[in-house]
């Protein structure tokens, strides 16, 4: 086993490794699901960036499709960056607005509604919010608790704990929207005799920062195994435009911006990289936390919090129960 180090998700051969996903996702778009091509949702973000370049070398620009999936609460810097890359690599491009669906789903009624539980002053005409944990010390044995936070019209925020029933209601009716987007992602590919093209990292999966039969529920994740760390150093790689890889990660979901890390990751990406890779392959806490500047008690403590994750979100990646046998 290697030493323990900062550089030791440095991707030594690089194009190797890129020739290797390509050709993976070549042969299983076109030869294990029999596809003729791709359909990938495109939000202007690091991972669907990086995905889209690896899945327009491996089958071609024109044998893929990028959607964009806005609605209400979007950045409208997701759809101008996501424009731009789909031109870069030369990918045909088109924008779906699921707004009108949403409001269908109810998914922003029923969401204001659990905020004005919470807060009463909340007025969703004006006010902005979001939710994510607050907690000061992510490498503590305590589970992190969720907040709201409400940002009034006068820029001044207001945050309280938010309680369990409220904060269920909320992620529920959020989660509307990468269900509504996968739905539109398969009736593209359904029309195309495509296949649908996944984004989510390998913290995504493993932490369970993804919603099950939305951003969840596509045919292949080119880039399921990767850290965050090296998705970055792929999108160097690739060319990925420089204002996308310098952009601070968001969940774009909630009408007030938020980054990934505030939400649910609690550690800036490139510790928690290093701190998972020494949880998952097994290392010794006090060589890691010497790395870290850690003691190894806080390491544990982490490590602990990874579990904890891990298992708690175990549902998520589990597929439908078929073995109902009676005989």
């Amino acid at each position: 086993m290697k030493e323990f180090n900062k550089d030791i998700l440095k991707i030594d051969d690089i194009e190797k490794l890129v020739d290797q996903i390509t050709a993976r996702i070549k042969s299983d778009v076109m030869g294990r699901y029999s596809r003729r091509g791709g359909v990938i949702g495109i939000s202007g973000g690091i991972d669907s960036s990086v995905t889209m370049a690896l899945a327009a070398k491996a089958l071609g620009p024109e044998k893929l499709l990028g959607v964009m999936l806005p609605e209400k609460d979007s950045s409208p810097d997701s759809e101008e960056m996501a424009t731009r890359l789909a031109d870069k690599f030369g990918v045909k491009a088109i924008v779906e607005n699921i707004t009108g669906s949403l409001v269908g789903y109810g998914c922003y009624a029923r969401r204001d509604q659990a905020v004005k539980e919470v807060c009463p002053s909340y007025d969703p005409s004006v006010d902005k919010m979001k939710i994510g944990v607050k907690q000061s010390n992510p490498s503590s044995n305590l589970p992190p608790l969720f907040h709201l936070t409400v940002v009034k019209a006068d820029g001044t925020e207001e945050v309280m704990r938010l309680p369990s029933a409220q904060m269920r209601t909320i992620i529920a009716a959020s989660n509307f929207k990468q269900r509504s987007r996968m739905s539109l992602l398969y009736f593209h590919a359904e029309a195309l005799h495509y296949a649908v093209i996944g984004t989510p990292n390998k913290h995504e999966v493993e932490q369970g920062f993804f919603v099950k039969f939305g951003d969840g529920g596509s045919d292949l994740f080119p880039i399921g195994n990767l850290y965050k760390t090296q998705v970055y150093q792929l999108a160097e790689y690739l060319g990925v435009p420089k204002d996308i890889i310098e952009r601070t990660p968001t969940t774009d979901t909630y009408s007030a911006e938020q980054t990934q890390e505030e939400f649910f990751y609690q550690f800036p990406f490139r510790q928690m990289d290093l701190l998972w890779y020494g949880y998952e392959n097994n290392y010794d806490a006090a060589e890691v936390g010497k790395v870290m500047g850690m003691t190894p008690e806080e390491v544990t403590a982490t490590w602990s919090n990874f579990a904890r994750k891990k298992a708690t979100t175990e549902y998520l990646r589990n597929p439908a129960i078929n073995d109902y046998i009676f005989l």
